[in-house]
């Protein structure tokens, strides 16, 4: 319960304290204001001290009162905690230039993290070997030049995401080879002034006529299916049911 706070004070034994063992609390409470809270001045802590003292739990009470705890002696546990966080206060504002830079250790692991999910975060794109790396990926991924070298590494992933994982490739590997097309043969209608945007205008047109053969192709399928139910003689369209 209180193994990190322990920790942070340098106590000696932050695993093994038990705060209902009457003399480890006692000595606990000793060391908490000598090494770290230091309410009282060095020559007014002998009642405190004394933890072998009848009076000891009035010294504690009176303690309590002096460094304004809000929980009862009977409130053991909630006590040392406050105590604790109290002394964690102090701590931290005597050596406040020593831990103000300080990192905890669930952030350097959230950092390392993140640089490990993002390894191109730190990337020299000026470096002539990533850039000829780029370059020769493009070149055999046959992915267009560009003058940034990062839109080319971007278009790299992209179509190394969308064709080349195992699922694009099992998907494509089922799918059945279409035939060449002469793209001369069909007109387009219009000229852009560029040859290389008529041929990729012409090649948008032929897969978006290939997309509305398929869509045709679901539609007669949803007909067929339609006309099944309502060709059934226990169907009774009109009334929007089936069966008697």
């Amino acid at each position: 319960m209180f193994r990190r706070k322990l920790s942070a004070l340098d106590y000696h034994n932050p695993a093994g304290f038990n705060c209902r063992d009457e003399t480890e609390f006692r000595n606990f409470i000793v060391w908490l204001e000598d090494q770290k809270i230091r309410h009282y001045k060095i020559e007014d802590r002998g009642n405190l001290r004394n933890i072998h003292s009848d009076d000891w739990p009035k010294s504690f009470e009176k303690y309590m009162k002096d460094v304004n705890c809000p929980f009862k002696i009977q409130e053991r546990q909630e006590t040392v905690d406050w105590l604790l966080g109290l002394a964690v206060r102090l701590e931290y504002g005597d050596n406040a230039d020593k831990y103000k830079d300080s990192t905890p250790d669930g952030a350097k692991n959230t950092d390392n993290t993140a640089k490990n999910a993002e390894p191109l975060i730190n990337l020299d794109v000026n470096n002539p070997d990533f850039k000829a790396g780029v370059m020769a990926l493009a070149n055999l991924l046959q992915i267009q030049r560009h003058d940034d070298y990062l839109v080319m590494l971007k278009a790299i992933r992209i179509l190394v995401q969308e064709r080349l994982t195992q699922d694009a490739i099992a998907k494509a590997s089922q799918s059945k080879e279409g035939l060449p097309v002469a793209l001369e043969k069909h007109i387009l209608g219009f000229d852009t002034g560029d040859a290389v945007l008529n041929e990729a205008a012409q090649i948008l047109r032929l897969l978006h006529i290939e997309e509305l053969r398929e869509l045709q192709t679901k539609i007669n399928e949803a007909i067929v299916a339609v006309q099944a139910i309502i060709a059934d003689p226990k169907t009774d369209h009109r009334l929007g049911k089936v069966g008697r």
